[in-house]
């Protein structure tokens, strides 16, 4: 599928309603934000190892200046995924004949973390960028985060983080997952927001190895389903957003 490079929202549309998307953009016109030299990509649905295929050629094209820093959403086809973190394996609970009956791939991922799951309206986000000029993995770790935290506000979720875990948390119950990998300080992989998608699969695991905790979605706490082009909005703007102030000494 072509990628859609995402139009930046008009403010002409949201400035007489309670959009979500109104607080963002007001913030985007008041604080100047430049993103010129970025780009947000929507490659639409996109099986989880393809995407990986084109997160490494995106990486390296990066890592060698090739092209600009890009946040690539997406949605995956049901699928788990393996993270770097010893006895991730160990926190599956089906069995691979009930992943085939139930149509859910099974990869082994080189990101950081645990085990987690990807499926159709979950909005995952693959950040390319460089931190060349910031060389502070953690800090950039805190920034995606608060990007997921500012979106989530602007919905009503008084969305945190929960000490000692890694995510983002409405309490005891976790709305999204954290996982990167850093190459030559170029980033990929990233984060998923549980958007509309079905819970049920996260039965089958110990998601990120939660052992007292839930997971939950936007719309299980809304009671409603959420508009995903919007929410997509909203978490390029704010990671933009966030992102821009760590080059203003540059």
């Amino acid at each position: 599928m072509q990628a859609l490079l995402l139009p930046p929202a008009p403010f002409e549309k949201f400035a007489n309603d309670k959009s979500p998307l109104q607080c963002v953009i007001v913030l985007g016109l008041k604080t100047g934000t430049n993103i010129s030299s970025t780009e947000t990509l929507d490659w639409g649905t996109v099986s989880y190892l393809d995407a990986w295929q084109r997160q490494i050629e995106r990486l390296t094209a990066r890592q060698q200046n090739q092209t600009i820093d890009a946040l690539i959403l997406v949605e995956h086809p049901p699928v788990f995924t393996l993270g770097v973190r010893k006895g991730a394996g160990a926190h599956l609970i089906w069995s691979p004949e009930k992943l085939q009956q139930l149509g859910i791939e099974l990869v082994q991922s080189n990101r950081g973390g645990d085990i987690t799951y990807h499926g159709p309206g979950q909005i995952v986000g693959y950040p390319i960028v460089s931190l060349a000029h910031w060389r502070d993995l953690h800090a950039y770790l805190r920034l995606l985060e608060q990007s997921l935290i500012n979106t989530l506000d602007c919905f009503g979720l008084a969305a945190s983080r929960r000490p000692g875990k890694t995510g983002i948390w409405l309490s005891d119950r976790k709305i999204a997952a954290i996982g990167v990998a850093v190459k030559q300080w170029v980033t990929c992989h990233g984060f998923a927001l549980n958007a509309n998608n079905d819970l049920d699969p996260f039965q089958g695991i110990v998601p990120c190895g939660i052992t007292d905790g839930t997971v939950t979605s936007m719309r299980k706490e809304l009671g409603i389903t959420v508009d995903l082009a919007e929410v997509k909005a909203i978490l390029a703007l704010e990671f933009w957003k966030l992102f821009t102030e760590t080059k203003k000494d540059d």
